[in-house]
């Protein structure tokens, strides 16, 4: 799948026009992320996946500038904490999904725990093979619940990565972002890629989007239309108001 999508996508876009109109998206999405917050009927779960230095952290910061705080939530998940581990590996996913009017934001996500235990090889495949079939059942459970999930995997290339991991130790302001682990990730590229590709082949049900992710306004203009696009198909509406007394 990965081979055939250009993660720097069609080469006859208007990089201008891209961005005037992320503007519009942007501006959109904030208006009606006031409603699901007010209504409390529906709920939105984004889950970001991408190797590192694929973009999450600006897809964050751009799409959701003007979002009411109060009803939106990002976690960023890592190594399990040995309280996580003592759990099931969906435990400390679970309980931080969103409750209705709320969107909750994953950076990396339950997918994580399919991903590293496997390059790593920590556990055996049956085990591996399982975590697959609990992660379409608690997939399952969110939707029927009513929440609505979002599955965005940011594609870049081996290419874009060098350069921007090389930019978090040239650049000074980005030296907080410099993790060495992330250099080791790399080396082991080709194996993360032939996970996702039977992550895409195997968590299906609630689809993918590969979001071509080398040029960031573009990047932001795929992720910014699926979720408006989502909160439009959701017929928002302002709640009426509760009480007869002052009704007209």
């Amino acid at each position: 799948m990965l081979n055939s999508i250009d993660p720097r996508g069609s080469k006859d876009l208007n990089k201008k026009a891209i961005k005037e109109e992320n503007e519009l998206l942007i501006e959109e999405i904030a208006a009606l992320q006031k409603v699901l917050f007010a209504e409390e009927k529906h709920s939105i779960l984004i889950i970001l996946q991408g190797v590192d230095a694929s973009g999450k952290d600006g897809t964050v910061r751009t799409i959701f500038s003007g979002i009411n705080p109060l009803g939106c939530q990002v976690h960023s998940f890592k190594k399990p904490t040995d309280e996580e581990f003592a759990h099931d590996f969906l435990w400390r996913v679970h309980k931080i999904v969103p409750k209705n009017g709320m969107i909750h934001i994953f950076n990396r996500s339950h997918y994580e725990d399919i991903l590293v235990p496997t390059v790593k090889g920590y556990y055996t495949k049956d085990k591996i093979d399982r975590r697959y079939d609990h992660i379409n059942n608690f997939e399952r459970l969110l939707t029927d619940g009513g929440v609505k999930i979002l599955k965005f995997y940011l594609h870049i290339t081996k290419e874009e990565q060098l350069e921007r991991l090389t930019e978090r130790i040239d650049n000074p302001e980005k030296h907080w972002k410099h993790n060495d682990g992330d250099w080791d990730s790399r080396k082991k590229w080709d194996d993360y890629m032939k996970v996702y590709e039977t992550i895409f082949e195997k968590c299906n049900e609630v689809p993918w989007h590969i979001v071509p992710a080398d040029r960031n306004w573009l990047k932001v203009n795929h992720v910014a239309k699926v979720l408006l696009k989502t909160l439009k198909e959701l017929k928002l509406e302002w709640p009426e108001l509760e009480t007869e007394k002052f009704k007209k």
